[in-house]
């Protein structure tokens, strides 16, 4: 059969239908039914022409075209005049790496003017008008670890500096963790120093030091920085090489503040206005959408100026004043008063209509569906009592109050148990359960009370001969052990001796199936699901914003410009950060961004961290642009409907962290870290933002064992188990199957039970995150530095 050419003739729609074979006695049936009505034709779609093999190279070459096209349009673009300025972040890798000397070679350029930033310690501009070009390089210290991040979300390039001998240290290797974590744009590696060396020797330090960075770096590219030339040479490969792209920062706008300045609001010295001047870049940037300072929250916009530019590169002549062709060291100051003084223009002005809301929770109302809720006076008593420095414990007659101090008691005990133990329980439930309990035994109980009392004894003997090491060591130990017996035994716990049963496992269920059993998303939510946002569609809402964006509807400052963003209600603390040298970053946020939900992350264990984690343990996430402190779950990462919780961070499994979060639309990187004694942060995990998804299920299992005491054919009478009377009678459990007053419970099996076997129940729970976010996390210690090329054990600051 010879196929059909390009020019072969091909039926169209019109082509002659021939009637279809009758078949089978009933095959007028449907005709009758039909009552001589005939069904529509559907025009078929029209065909798409084959292209031939010319037309199809062709077709390729306008495709390569074009994107080779954006490629060269994006890099003219960058550092040109009407784009913003190249950002390049130094980030010195290693204690011994020159970077004064890369400093001053970069300077030294030849038809060049130098604009020193006082602003940020160690920056400058550089602007080269016969090449068209202009550029800022801003100097990050890689102890500081928040300034390296802050400066790598918003950074064109980072220029790593290496040490000739080692390449880079502890602190270095830490840094880089971090950075890939996040995600790194555009890079290069520089080696200033080692003229010290011979030419031998300096040949031989290069290949070894080649080795080094081939795991970290593949083909990357080492440049030396010793002479003018050399310099000249590695900003022709900055200016050329191909921009890395990071998703989060291209969909918003931002910029890295040039200059600030800080008003005063009339009611308080505390919060004003911040003035921000810098280069808009990402997308549009619109006055009515809130702005995100990193590090500081949320807040909103009342305009936005347009000041002349500081890094034009064909600058106004002044009359008075002879502009030298030569290079020229001009000081600009911190807070840019200067420029935002002369020529100011206001591009546009916020619009209370359109303007985006700061509200990021739902108030809830607390008489919604006839729900009692206490008043405001009854609130503020129940956490006066809960702050009282004293505590009323019952004791032998004869005790002293040295003696009292150091006896615990039940709500002691209660505040310190472990999650298995306390998860659910209500104090009114357990009271009442256990004052029922207690009516049989209440007369035999009586003279033990009588030789008791009742002493009130002071909190803070204790605590100030408390040995808070000794108690970070042994709670270290102890969460060691944890992790130890959960490997062990996943899920498995003990029945309570004190406490009946039916009442510790009284909001557990079972389940037939795990997998297939139904379980409603929306039961029993916890009070903390009214104060959360959520959406019929997540992923229909993220495809229609990002369109837009695609589509650039949005009007407001273009990308390049240099403008002075008015931010309202901002702290005086940010203006005093800023001043100490911090880089203050800015980011647009996309709508609904402010609002708190319920954010997933898929995440994966660092292998340079091999302390236990615990689930509902406090850390800090560095989430795209934002970081915050939050107490997370852990849970597995499966396709099915329903996930278990798993009780620590496993080493060898990507968990999913569930925690209470402002919505970030993916895809975002996120980082965790844990916070030391010390100060420090050792990053634990890393991976990427899964969902935001409240209707996600969670569910806590627990495993109570048994051992069988009796085995008939397949029934067999189960002990150690429950350890009381009754103790197994549930809305799990069919008491006729309890026996007897310790405990011992009738199963029936599906086979032959054998007398090592090991008898198992598993009961479910759905868990719920703490509603713990905090946006204010503490500055971290820097990193102390050990000379060594490879990954080794970190030294902690005493």
């Amino acid at each position: 059969m010879v196929a059909a050419g390009p020019g072969a003739h091909r039926p169209g729609p019109l082509k002659q239908q021939n009637k279809a074979h009758k078949g089978g006695k009933h095959s007028g049936a449907s005709h009758r039914r039909a009552g001589g009505r005939v069904s529509v034709k559907a025009q078929p779609r029209r065909r798409l022409r084959s292209l031939n093999r010319v037309d199809r190279r062709h077709q390729a070459l306008q495709l390569r075209r074009q994107r080779k096209e954006a490629v060269l349009a994006e890099k003219r673009s960058l550092g040109s005049r009407d784009g913003p300025p190249h950002l390049v972040v130094l980030v010195p890798l290693h204690s011994s790496a020159a970077a004064h000397d890369t400093l001053r070679l970069l300077q030294s350029q030849d038809s060049a003017v130098v604009r020193v930033d006082e602003g940020r310690a160690g920056g400058f501009a550089l602007l080269c008008p016969r090449l068209k070009q202009r550029w800022r390089f801003v100097m990050a210290e890689a102890g500081d670890l928040h300034a390296v991040l802050d400066l790598a979300k918003v950074a064109d390039s980072l220029l790593f500096l290496l040490d000739p001998a080692d390449g880079w240290d502890s602190a270095g290797e830490h840094c880089l963790s971090c950075l890939f974590a996040q995600g790194l744009p555009s890079y290069a590696l520089a080696v200033p120093g080692g003229t010290d060396l011979p030419p031998k020797k300096r040949i031989d330090v290069r290949k070894k030091l080649s080795k080094v960075i081939e795991k970290r770096f593949p083909e990357a590219k080492l440049f030396p920085l010793h002479t003018e030339q050399e310099s000249w040479l590695l900003l022709r490969h900055l200016a050329t090489q191909k921009q890395r792209h990071l998703a989060f920062r291209d969909r918003r706008a931002h910029l890295l503040a040039y200059a600030a300045e800080f008003v005063p609001a009339q009611e308080s010295d505390m919060v004003g206005t911040l003035k921000v001047s810098g280069f808009v870049r990402g997308q549009t940037l619109d006055v009515n959408s809130l702005v995100h300072i990193v590090g500081h929250g949320d807040f909103q916009m009342s305009q936005v100026d347009a000041p002349p530019d500081p890094l034009s590169l064909n600058p106004r002549v002044v009359k008075g004043q002879k502009r030298s062709q030569d290079m020229e060291v001009q000081d600009d100051s911190v807070n840019g008063s200067d420029e935002m003084e002369e020529d100011v223009k206001v591009l546009m002005k916020a619009d209370p209509n359109k303007q985006e809301s700061l509200q990021s929770e739902v108030v809830p109302d607390p008489m919604e569906g006839e729900q009692t809720w206490p008043t405001e006076e009854e609130l503020q008593e129940a956490e006066a009592s809960l702050k009282a420095n004293r505590r009323v414990v019952k004791v032998p007659k004869g005790t002293s109050k040295y003696q009292a101090a150091w006896i615990v008691d039940d709500g002691e005990e209660g505040s310190e148990k472990d999650d298995d133990e306390d998860d659910g329980l209500d104090d009114d439930m357990m009271e009442e359960a256990l004052s029922q309990e207690g009516e049989s035994s209440e007369e035999e109980e009586g003279p033990a009370e009588e030789e008791c009392e009742t002493m009130t004894v002071s909190e803070c003997l204790r605590d100030d001969q408390y040995d808070e090491k000794v108690e970070e060591d042994e709670q270290m130990l102890e969460r060691y052990r944890q992790e130890r017996m959960d490997e062990m035994f996943p899920d498995e716990v003990d029945t309570p001796r004190d406490v009946p049963a039916r009442v510790r496992f009284q909001k557990y269920r079972g389940l037939k199936s795990f997998r297939t059993s139904p379980w409603d998303p929306k039961e029993n939510l916890p009070r903390d699901y009214a104060r959360i946002f959520q959406f019929q569609d997540f992923s229909r809402t993220r495809k229609h914003l990002f369109r837009q964006i695609e589509k650039e509807e949005t009007e407001g400052a273009s990308v390049g410009w240099y403008v002075t963003l008015h931010v309202c209600n901002v702290p005086v603390s940010v203006m005093e950060s800023f001043k100490e040298g911090k880089p203050l970053v800015l980011f647009s946020l996309l709508p609904h961004e402010q609002k708190m939900s319920v954010l997933n992350f898929l995440v994966r264990r660092h292998p340079s961290n091999n302390e236990p984690v615990k689930a509902k343990e406090e850390l800090i996430f560095h989430c795209g642009f934002r970081r915050f402190r939050a107490s997370p779950l852990f849970s597995q990462h499966t396709s099915a409907d329903k996930h278990k919780l798993e009780r620590f961070l496993r080493p060898d499994a990507a968990l999913v962290v569930t925690v209470y979060a402002p919505i970030t639309f993916p895809p975002a990187s996120v980082l965790l870290f844990k916070q030391r004694s010390n100060g420090m942060h050792d990053l634990i995990a890393t991976g990427s933002l899964l969902s935001v998804d409240p209707d996600r299920i969670v569910i806590k299992r627990l495993v109570l064992s048994g051992h069988p005491f009796k085995i008939f054919t397949k029934t067999a009478v189960v002990r150690y188990m429950f350890f009381s009377r009754g103790a197994a009678r549930s809305s799990w459990l069919s008491s006729a199957l309890c026996l007897g007053t310790h405990g011992h419970m009738k199963c029936h099996f599906d086979g032959q039970l054998k007398s090592q076997d090991t008898v198992l129940l598993n009961l479910y729970k759905r868990v719920f995150p703490k509603w713990t976010y905090d946006p204010h996390v503490p500055e971290p210690v820097p990193w102390v530095r050990c000379e060594s090329t490879l990954p080794t054990q970190e030294v902690e600051m005493e």
